[in-house]
């Protein structure tokens, strides 16, 4: 029980945080893309399915949520033996979360931008699942201008709207498997209710699968990129 006298306090602090990169890091990749992974992963691990893009040619970087936990209780397993995964938020202090990530992305996009002088090369921006939410907060608050979004597993959080500018100004992608079994029809329909009102264009990419990144899907998206989206 909350005491009634008691008041709630927020100080800046630093603290370190990681993430994990493949492909050129010298300023000559002519594409970059900040992969965001989903509830309960991990960077290095979500970086992997990736692998398939490092072909000399794209930088791509994947930064790691600030907040971990054991994935498994604590029954019966030591802690040494539990596998471990990252959010990047939950309800508790939503607020301060938010601006927590978004300000810890933007400084890895700075530095690993950093190479590239006045002339950076096309922005890609892919957030999974938890990633997607995130990725979008990212636009809307922080100072990445992506060229591309893909939203895979996901879609606009409720807090950003489909006539924000700044996601107005990306081309976009849903990309959302057939036994996702986090996703309904009816979910769905609505979503792409609201961007049809909105005049948002888009483009909805489906596949045969379930709630992770398809391979061959993937390489899919990327050679559409550049494509028109459907109005």
């Amino acid at each position: 029980m909350t005491d009634s006298r008691s008041r709630e306090h927020h100080i800046t602090v630093e603290r370190s945080a990681r993430y994990v990169t493949l492909g050129p890091r010298d300023g000559t990749a002519r594409e970059i893309w900040f992969v965001l992974h989903g509830y309960g992963q991990l960077a290095a691990e979500f970086i992997g399915l990736f692998a398939r893009l490092d072909d000399g040619t794209r930088q791509i970087v994947a930064p790691e949520a600030l907040n971990r936990f054991y994935l498994f209780g604590v029954e019966g397993t030591p802690a040494s033996e539990r596998p471990v995964g990252a959010t990047w938020m939950t309800k508790e202090d939503r607020l301060g979360e938010i601006n927590d990530y978004v300000s810890y992305l933007d400084a890895v996009a700075a530095l690993e931008l950093q190479p590239y002088g006045a002339t950076p090369p096309r922005i890609v921006l892919l957030g999974f699942s938890q990633g997607a939410a995130t990725a979008s907060r990212w636009i809307v608050s922080g100072q990445i201008h992506p060229a591309h979004t893909i939203l895979w597993g996901g879609f606009l959080p409720p807090d950003v709207g489909p006539d924000a500018e700044r996601i107005r100004a990306t081309s976009l992608q849903i990309v959302l498997g057939s036994r996702d079994r986090y996703l309904s029809a009816e979910r769905l329909e609505e979503e792409e209710r609201r961007l049809r009102e909105r005049a948002l264009p888009y483009r909805l990419v489906r596949y045969e699968g379930g709630h992770g990144i398809a391979s061959a899907t993937l390489e899919e998206v990327v050679r559409s990129l550049g494509e028109a989206p459907n109005e």
